[in-house]
């Protein structure tokens, strides 16, 4: 979509059109290239960096050459690290030294198991990567999965019991369980809780269910700060019954998507990345370039997905649903006596685009291949409206199916019918986690809760604000908590048992199409730590068992059907193989049978409808007093780094740049260009959000694309207990998050105070100032010109430019290209990164001197107007340059070219001049400017990768391919006398992306992917014109924008 013509005749956006065509920016401060801006570029790019130094004379500059090359001498004499090491007397059985172990194993995310492969080193883990066998990772993974292991390490978990804040032996915990068992025999249970988040665990449902049958006074309940069960709801009010959609995008050819995240922080994030990019990815090679999906996306805040859209569009909360209605007029979908016009804000020729493909598509090929999905923060009626369009559209059974939920399904498996074989309730209000919290927080208040176990949750930081949680809570005579730290939560239980991290306990997880995983430790508990599974069979007075063997014991029973009838009736070799994969096959759970729209869906659509907007009328607050400040509307959303706050004491996951606004160590309120400049407002200052009697003050950062009159804050942060990395940083949204404005809020009034608060922001470090960096065109522009793309301008330098000849590279040649197009910015990698290569933490004062540690950064540029730009992702890796700036600057030879094309780091040598660093035209390189890595606290010497040097203070690093695994490869190719195969080496950042936008591989192998990349079209070299001859290079970001609609301005060089 281009701006229109008033946006196109503002100053900033007319400087973007010169003789060059348009220009991609990376920051709002850029776009307006103020003089603060000039003046924090000045020390990387002065005006005159061409002209020689008045002040630096020839005999200064050769006396400090001189002296640079004196401390070559002392390369090896900084202080490092005294470490000692003493050999086993008895090698264990299967420990080879330097050779690491992978174990199968899965992660409860969110409830949901995410299946992961483990590596192992010397008996303690250090990575993970995702499972090829598990459907829900497909052998990637996201952020979350990448840094767990960090948090099994972390010193700041919960290390011994606590009973009123003293430590407490694990004999007199028992007795305490002992005595609670006693007085549940005698009442039946009455008055005991049990609140958990979503389990999804076969065993541990078992074992509730168990527990009910012995206390059948009992009550379980479940929440999630974010839960995602308006879906299911959608479902019963579309269908008539429960039903869990799951959606295929790998069969979409046109996907409308309203405020869902899916490629970030929807249901399933990892597949539908990887279903995505799969339809994306229009070429690769010379031959025609096939058809893309198109992406259409309405949303309240800007996102990652909508980041990927042909065609996006910023709207109010309250538009989407009547966006819906207007389609479904145009439909002919019976929504009730509502006729649905189009929103004002929807321009009707994006709406008429819209119809049109989905209509095109409704049966494209003999099936339909389009999609509409809803985003978790919308209610049920608006998801049962999208499933009764996605019915009318023929999506039922090709773009999506249906199951009987998930959550809580004590059955091993379903029937053929898709039916569970125990389908017996144990949760209270098992579809909808806030009313199962409200129940809780009512019985509590009025006494009839005696005893009360909190499982693995948090509910005094998450419930909503206006429920007073905390006083609720304090009024139960017992309490008992569950956890990883000593949380909110756990401050306020007279019991706080130290949770078992999933990769020290045994345990079993479903994955969100119910396929079973089983979860086996790595290591034994690092402290004397309880899993789920431990508590309630302490509960049950099954202590005695281990878990290993509750287990066992459970799945002897189970047996599911898969197929291999030669092993059936030997239980052991069943259960090595489904250790060995990862996944219990034959547990998955059918696709539902006769899913047909409702009769009753209008009349229900409708009731469910009047209700939403009865209780949002009830609760409309009178706030007509403009002197509190400017009326608008607050949308709140998991955090991409810390999710609800659970996260919020893992480093990685703090220093992590968020996708879009790069932030680091805080949250901020997300606001659009636009309300900024009415308000006169600049990233950092402080406003005062006041919603009734609720106040906040929180920093402001304008994001381009955000919807004008919303402002969107993350969850998750300002927390007061949790750990020292998760206390103090950031704003508590939950203090502004009521029952009515759970996830969005209106009238919320904001005002200005006149004061600033700094936010760690690497949006504008590391630039590349003033160059051409980023290729994107269309599809169509590709079909037109297969051969030479327009958007394809490359600087034209000659065959040979270099006096000298080239390297002749007779065996491997390393090289990586990244595909722009399939890349989503979910920052997979650089946490995977981070982990495989010992990367520390160096905390927000740091970041704040742009001194963060990431070897992989990933560059966001926006294109156009910047109330609904277009954007664009590019990883930064080290380019491995042939003709390397860095290595012919570096006094000391610290940074040498090896004869497989690496640009490789001798740490040894290096003194840290960072001569190396200012002559990188690609800014990749980073500096020890203190001793980031902590070599005194014991536990977090277990978490390091023993094959990568950890690096001290006043030493440079950079990216280098793994070299690790290369030399991994080459040493198990060296054994077996042959070369290294086609994608046998795969590197940290390539193994975790979830779209598959990297390849790796060498170069002189033609049935290498990443050869095969190279020779596509759209293949290109980052500033080529400098004639660095990087090895990674790049794929030109596509889209596939409407014909109908006007179409987008090419984005390239037009000199």
């Amino acid at each position: 979509m281009t701006a229109s013509s008033a946006e196109n005749s503002h100053p900033t956006n007319t400087r973007l059109t010169d003789q060059r065509g348009r220009q991609f920016w990376r920051s709002l401060n850029e776009l307006a290239d103020g003089d603060a801006y000039r003046a924090r570029l000045a020390p990387e790019f002065p005006d005159f960096a061409d002209r020689w130094p008045s002040g630096l004379s020839r005999r200064k500059f050769l006396s400090l050459m001189s002296a640079s090359l004196a401390l070559a001498s002392w390369s090896g004499c900084a202080k490092k690290p005294e470490e000692e090491i003493l050999p086993y007397v008895e090698m264990p059985e299967q420990l080879v030294p330097g050779q690491p172990l992978y174990f199968a194993t899965a992660m409860p995310l969110f409830g949901y198991g995410v299946g992961l492969v483990a590596e192992s080193h010397m008996g303690r883990p250090t990575r993970v990567e995702g499972n090829r066998h598990h459907p829900f990772s497909l052998g990637a993974t996201d952020p979350f999965t990448q840094a767990s292991v960090l948090t099994l390490y972390d010193p700041d978990r919960s290390q011994a019991i606590l009973n009123n804040g003293r430590i407490s032996a694990k004999a007199e915990l028992q007795s305490a369980i002992g005595a609670l068992r006693q007085r549940l025999d005698a009442n039946n249970g009455r008055g005991f809780r049990i609140l958990s988040g979503t389990i999804t665990s076969p065993t541990l449902l078992a074992q509730l269910k168990r527990l009910k049958d012995a206390y059948p006074a009992m009550q379980w309940h479940h929440y999630e700060p974010v839960p995602q069960d308006a879906d299911i709801r959608g479902c019963e009010l579309a269908f008539g019954r429960p039903l869990q959609p799951l959606y295929d995008f790998g069969k979409a050819a046109v996907i409308l998507s309203l405020d869902d995240d899916f490629l970030l922080a929807g249901h399933a994030p990892i597949p539908h990345a990887r279903q995505f990019a799969q339809h994306r990815r229009a070429s690769v090679a010379t031959s025609r370039p096939r058809e893309m999906n198109r992406l259409y996306v309405a949303e309240s805040t800007a996102t990652v997905t909508a980041a990927k859209a042909d065609h996006r569009l910023p709207l109010a909360p309250q538009s989407m649903e009547q966006l819906l209605l207007a389609l479904a007029s145009r439909l002919d979908v019976n929504s009730g006596d509502e006729v649905g016009t189009v929103p004002a804000e929807v321009p009707i020729e994006w709406f008429e685009a819209l119809v049109d493909d989905l209509i095109r598509y409704r049966f494209g090929d003999g099936e339909s291949s389009a999609l509409i999905v809803v985003g978790y923060n919308h209610p049920p009626h608006v998801h049962a409206l999208a499933q009764a369009i996605n019915a009318k559209l023929g999506a039922i059974g090709t773009t999506v199916t249906y199951i009987q939920p998930v959550v809580g399904t004590t059955a091993t498996s379903t029937d053929s019918q898709g039916n569970a074989s125990d389908d017996e309730a144990l949760l209270v209000s098992p579809f909808s986690q806030l009313d199962s919290l409200r129940q809780l927080k009512e019985a509590m208040k009025q006494g009839e809760v005696d005893t009360l176990l909190v499982l693995s949750s948090n509910p005094v930081l998450t419930a909503p604000a206006d429920w007073d949680f905390t006083d609720a809570i304090s009024r139960v005579p017992y309490r008992m908590h569950l956890g990883m730290y000593a949380d909110e939560t756990a401050e306020l239980c007279h019991w706080h048992i130290p949770e078992s991290h999933y990769l020290e306990c045994w345990s079993d997880v479903r994955a969100r199409n119910g396929l079973v995983s089983i979860i086996q430790p790595l290591i034994a508990p690092l402290y004397d730590t309880w899993s789920p599974h431990q508590v309630v069979a302490e509960l049950l007075g099954q202590a005695n068992d281990s878990p290993y063997e509750q287990l066992r014991s459970a799945w002897r029973e189970r047996r599911p059907d898969e197929g291999a009838a030669e092993i059936a009736n030997d239980f052991d070799s069943q259960w090595a193989r489904w250790l060995k994969l990862g996944v219990v096959p034959g547990t998955a759970f059918p696709a539902a049978p006769n899913v047909d729209l409702s009769s009753e869906f209008a009349e229900r659509f409708t009731s469910a409808r009047n209700s939403a907007l009865a209780t949002a009328n009830n609760t409309h607050l009178d706030d007509s007093d403009e002197s509190r400040g400017t009326l608008l509307q607050i949308s709140f959303r998991p955090d991409p780094s810390i999710w609800d706050g659970r996260f919020a004491n893992n480093g990685w996951l703090q220093e992590l740049p968020k996708p879009l606004t790069k932030l680091t160590w805080d949250n901020a309120l997300l606001i659009a260009p636009s309300l900024a400049r009415e308000l006169d407002l600049e990233n950092e200052e402080l406003v005062t959000v006041t919603r009734g009697a609720r106040q906040l003050r929180l920093p402001v950062w304008i994001v381009p694309g955000q919807s004008p009159r919303v402002a969107t804050l993350h969850l998750g942060y300002g927390r007061q207990a949790g750990g020292r990395v998760a206390s103090g940083p950031g704003f508590n949204a939950y203090e502004l998050r009521t029952t009515d404005a759970f996830w969005f809020g209106h009238d919320v009034r904001l005002a200005k105070t006149g004061e600033r608060f700094p936010l760690a922001c690497t949006q504008e470090h590391h630039l590349m100032h003033g160059r051409e960096l980023v290729r994107a065109g269309t599809l169509s522009e590709l079909q037109q010109h297969p051969d030479h793309p327009p958007f394809m301008h490359e600087h034209h330098l000659p065959d040979n430019p270099s006096l000298l000849p080239n390297w002749e590279y007779d065996g491997y040649k390393w090289g990586m290209v990244i595909d722009t197009t399939a890349c989503i910015g979910c920052n997979a990698c650089v946490v995977a990164c981070q982990s495989e290569n010992n990367i520390p933490v160096v905390g927000k004062e740091q970041v704040l001197m742009g001194r963060e540690m990431h070897w992989l950064r990933i560059d966001t540029y926006y294109h156009s107007a910047a109330d609904n730009p277009e954007t664009a992702f590019q990883p930064l890796p080290c380019m491995h340059c042939e003709k390397a700036p860095c290595e012919v600057v570096c006094p000391v030879a610290a940074t040498v070219h090896s004869d497989e094309g690496l640009n490789e780091m001798v740490y040894n040598r290096c003194v840290g001049t960072r001569y190396c660093s200012n002559n990188c035209p690609y800014k990749v390189r980073r500096f020890n400017f203190l001793q980031y890595s902590d070599y005194d606290t014991p536990v977090l010497k277990l978490l390091r990768n023993p094959d990568v040097t950890v690096r001290s203070r006043g030493v440079m690093e950079k990216c280098t391919y793994c070299v690790q695994r290369i030399s991994d490869a080459r040493i198990a190719a060296k054994k077996e006398e042959r070369l290294i195969r086609a994608g046998e080496v795969i590197t940290a950042c390539q193994s975790a992306c979830p779209a598959e936008a990297i390849q790796f591989g060498n170069l002189n192998n033609p049935r290498e992917p990443v050869t095969e990349w190279r020779e596509s079209p759209i293949h290109y070299k980052l500033l080529g014109e400098l004639d660095t001859e990087p090895r990674t290079t790049f794929l030109a970001s596509l889209t596939n924008p409407n014909p109908d609609l006007v179409p987008r301005e090419p984005i390239h060089d037009e000199s």
